[in-house]
């Protein structure tokens, strides 16, 4: 046997593994390995991906694009920006595509454009900062005049590779005094090559100085109904789901921020599991936010007086982990809220139709006045909350606080009880209850929400008490529309009608500049539902008396001029140059005392 016979030919044999299977039983393969960079890539937040490339994509600043682009347009560029506005509004993000704007060139645009839709020649080098014409510097960490005058001295240099040299100085207002001086001047009058771009949060802090060398633009809050838009735009392409309502929450807690808001929703989507819905409480629970529907309910308590039913309804929130603060804060909300559905009705309110509805019930069951009250009051909680070392207490004593008060009675109603005899603190005529014991319960009474809606019901219905022959002059009238609370013809009344004539049943008079077209229609409506009788109502041309607003103003022009003639007045002015009579004050004299009866003189013998 020779050695070519021992040697084995390999060619003809079948492969000892099949590359389509993963191991020698015949299993499956084994996935591939995904690339080493994509391993080790870092995940871009929402605020960061989806920051505006366009003017187009900036969201509730039309009004600041409407102008740049006109100004664009017709060749009006300034040489130096300010813009200022909250933070998360896009005022760096607008200060970069301005940079772009005025750098923009494509192959067949050569001049400044606010059109960035397609890419141009410097977009990518500005985008990624790394421009060299086109400078950013942050003024909270350079805020010496040395770092001023080292950027001032490479302005009068021609740009390298662009058209114009752009410098971005954010947070403008922490510049030192020197460096804002040193500023000036290159402000006034800059090489023709250069553009200023300054952004900050804090515009009062800016000299003015520096303010009237600039071109100004207010970047607005975004509106939530706005913000909401964006936010679902996001979770679309991010194919994350989450509730309507939950989205509403994350726009209101931005505060017209949208970065704010785009960071609260990165935190939200990862509330529930890969492809589940994101409900509206995993929202409030991640934004410690009560309820509103809870709130709403707490200040429905609070309007009837139930100060221990609305302090247990807080605890309950509390318990849940809802702030103090935040719960006063929605309680204010809600008061104004009620204040607006009040004024134009329940769809002018952006939330849910059931909570509208609420809210509207509430401002229909007490007057404006009460609201207002209630918003005061409110108001003062919320500051007292923030310094409180307990917080939790600090609410409990408000809402005793603002129970108690909801049912009083305003001033000019007490006086008229106390003028009439009555109990000034017996509520809406609830009757005789001790004053101290209105809102001190648990238990509900008869509060002003139960009586002012029973009013209302009622008071259409009943027959006219106020006959025409009462109505004998002008004051007259006005009398009636006071005890008819109807606050706005009253107002218009003595600001805008100049009478001429007046008679039961018939008026004549001039309208005074600025007079509501449709004053006459409403008076005449108000007085025929409140006399039964129909009235005449005509406006004349002129050879009208003085409204009663003009009599008041001439009369305290008269007052005035002759306090300020009179020797002592006269005497304090010179002796302290530069006072002012800041108001004017009738105090009522006191009446004399009764002079005691004479005594008997008679001898008593």
């Amino acid at each position: 046997m020779g050695d070519d016979d021992l040697t084995r030919d390999d060619s003809d044999l079948p492969p000892e593994r099949d590359p389509n299977t993963g191991d020698m039983f015949g299993g499956e393969a084994p996935p591939a390995p995904k690339p080493a960079e994509d391993e080790g890539a870092a995940y871009t937040v929402i605020a960061r991906k989806y920051r505006p490339r366009s003017f187009e994509d900036l969201y509730g600043q039309e009004a600041m694009v409407r102008t740049l682009r006109n100004a664009f347009a017709t060749g009006r560029i300034a040489h130096a920006f300010m813009l200022t506005g909250v933070r998360g509004v896009g005022k760096t993000t607008t200060a970069r595509l301005l940079a772009r704007a005025l750098n923009y060139e494509t192959e067949t645009v050569h001049e400044p454009s606010l059109d960035l839709k397609d890419e141009g020649i410097h977009c990518r080098a500005i985008i990624e900062g790394r421009h060299m014409d086109v400078l950013e510097l942050d003024a909270a960490s350079r805020t010496g005049v040395n770092d001023i005058r080292e950027l001032l001295d490479g302005v009068r240099y021609a740009p390298v590779e662009a058209r114009y040299k752009v410098y971005i100085i954010d947070e403008v207002h922490m510049l030192s005094t020197g460096a804002f001086n040193a500023l000036l001047k290159t402000l006034e009058e800059p090489p023709p090559h250069a553009k200023f771009i300054f952004a900050t949060t804090e515009i009062r802090k800016v000299p003015v100085t520096i303010l009237s060398r600039t071109q100004r633009f207010d970047l607005r809050r975004v509106e939530p109904e706005v913000l909401v838009k964006n936010l679902e735009m996001i979770c679309e392409n991010e194919g994350a789901r989450v509730e309507a309502e939950g989205l509403m929450l994350i726009a209101r807690a931005a505060e017209g921020s949208v970065r704010d808001g785009q960071s609260m929703l990165d935190q939200a989507i990862v509330q529930a599991e890969p492809g589940q819905t994101v409900s509206a409480a995993s929202i409030r629970d991640m934004l410690g936010l009560a309820d509103r529907a809870q709130t709403i309910t707490l200040l429905e308590q609070v309007m009837r007086g139930e100060s221990g039913g609305a302090i247990e309804t807080f605890r309950q929130l509390y318990g849940y982990g809802a702030n103090p603060d935040q719960v006063v804060m929605d309680l204010l909300d809600h008061i104004h809220g009620a204040s607006v559905a009040k004024a134009i009705g329940p769809n002018a309110l952006v939330m849910p139709k059931e909570q509208a509805l609420r809210l509207a019930a509430i401002g229909a069951a007490v007057s404006a006045g009460v609201l207002s009250r209630m918003w005061q009051l409110t108001l003062k909680a919320y500051e007292e909350v923030r310094r409180a070392p307990d917080a939790a207490a600090a609410v409990d004593m408000a809402l005793i606080r603002m129970a108690y008060a909801a049912d009083l009675p305003g001033p000019e109603e007490a006086l008229k009880r106390l003028q009439a005899g009555e109990n000034p603190a017996g509520g809406s005529g609830s009757g005789g209850g001790p004053p101290g014991g209105g809102g001190g319960g648990g238990a509900p009474r008869a509060g002003l929400a139960t009586n002012a809606v029973a009013r209302q019901q009622i008071a259409p219905g009943l027959p006219s008490t106020e006959p025409v022959a009462n109505l004998q002059t002008f004051e007259d009238m006005l009398g009636l529309i006071d005890r008819r609370r109807d606050i706005r013809l009253k107002l218009d009344v003595e600001r805008f009608i100049r009478p001429i004539n007046f008679r039961p049943g018939a008026i004549t008079y001039e309208p005074a500049p600025g007079a509501p077209n449709d004053l006459a229609q409403r008076l005449v409506s108000r007085l025929k539902e409140w006399t039964g009788e129909r009235w005449l109502i005509a406006a004349e041309g002129g050879g009208g008396a003085e409204s009663l607003w003009e009599k008041q103003k001439r009369e305290e022009r008269e007052v005035r001029a002759e306090i300020e003639q009179h020797p002592f007045i006269q005497g304090v002015m010179q002796a302290f140059p530069g006072t002012e009579i800041v108001g004017i004050r009738h105090l009522k004299q006191p009446e004399p005392a009764e002079a005691p009866p004479p005594e008997d003189d008679a001898d008593e013998d």
